[in-house]
């Protein structure tokens, strides 16, 4: 069996060890390991305005934003729904401003990997 980039990193056994995931990888700058959150064609709703599509897109997005060193906080996970092999996942995000929510998907193996992202989102304006 061929070892894929997701299998070099340390794997999310519930939908919730994604965010935990992010963060220590974003913070250590490792924008693969970021990627290998995703799943081959992930969606992901960044930057604001646009759509970045698939695993190499997603990483090469997040080459330019750590490039700046960037520093995230974990974000206390809002109530997982589970719908078999999907779940939404969301915070609240530290500024009290939106929200995130992503759509993961349980692989074979029995961990959790984002299919559709949207990293932060406001409600319209009044």
């Amino acid at each position: 069996m061929e070892r894929t980039v997701v299998d070099a990193y340390e794997k999310a056994m519930k939908p919730e060890d994604l965010t935990r995931l992010f963060v220590e990888r974003a913070n250590a700058g490792d924008a693969a390991g970021v990627a290998a959150l995703y799943e081959e064609d992930a969606v992901m709703a960044y930057p604001p305005g646009t759509v970045t599509v698939g695993r190499d897109a997603i990483r090469r997005l997040w080459e330019k934003v750590l490039a700046d060193a960037p520093r995230f906080e974990p974000e206390e996970p809002l109530p997982t729904l589970v719908s078999g092999d999907i779940a939404l996942t969301s915070t609240p995000p530290r500024d009290g401003a939106g929200a995130r929510a992503q759509v993961v998907r349980r692989r074979p193996d029995g961990s959790w990997l984002r299919l559709i992202d949207r990293p932060e989102f406001r409600p319209p304006a009044r």
